[in-house]
């Protein structure tokens, strides 16, 4: 699980929004390739090929690395060590113990979701995993009709309450983008 890039570049001024500026190596979801899916906004989780369950966690530079964590990716820009927690020891443990209850597809990545996670902005009755990649079918169409440019994807994204999209290449890789990338608009005077 490596981080996943951001189509467009991150304001070197403001990081906490982008620029309408294709990050190099995302020029493929411009120019039409990819599948857009929902980016859930929860945490990430990933069930191994043993049946272990693991959490997505960061650690910041200085900060003591938990027991028994993987790491998968070193940020350049940020110091941070992204990698995995083992779940029983996370402190998503007990809302991850209620969802996983349900069915699961097997080996993969899932995101957490549900009322004690990330104040559940999509209003989740219960805690549940979704496959990394699930776009409820009646999402699917607009979804996949999302425009490609920063100006299009702005106003798509701003005008649903969706956290953004992930689009997966066939060949593996992904992208993302979420709402709150871009600056608000300006208040009309």
């Amino acid at each position: 699980m490596k981080k996943i890039p951001t189509l467009f570049v991150r304001n070197p001024d403001d990081r906490a929004h982008v620029l309408p500026e294709i990050t190099p190596g995302c020029e493929w979801v411009a120019a039409g390739e990819g599948r857009a899916t929902r980016k859930w906004d929860g945490t990430c989780t990933l069930l191994d090929e043993d049946g272990e369950w693991w959490a997505r966690r960061e650690v910041k530079p200085g900060k003591n690395i938990p027991s028994g964590y993987r790491i998968e990716q070193h940020d350049e820009t940020t110091g941070k060590l992204v990698g995995w927690e083992p779940m029983a020891q996370s402190s998503f443990a007990k809302f991850h113990a209620d969802a996983a209850t349900y069915h699961v597809d097997g080996p993969g990545t899932y995101e957490l979701v549900g009322p004690k996670i990330n104040g559940n902005p999509d209003r989740f009755d219960g805690h549940a995993l979704i496959p990394h990649g699930y776009v409820p079918a009646a999402e699917s169409a607009d979804i996949e009709a999302a425009p490609r440019d920063y100006d299009g994807l702005r106003a798509w994204l701003l005008d649903r309450p969706y956290e953004g999209i992930v689009w997966h290449h066939p060949d593996g890789r992904m992208a993302k983008l979420k709402r709150r990338d871009f600056p608000r608009p300006e208040p009309q005077r």
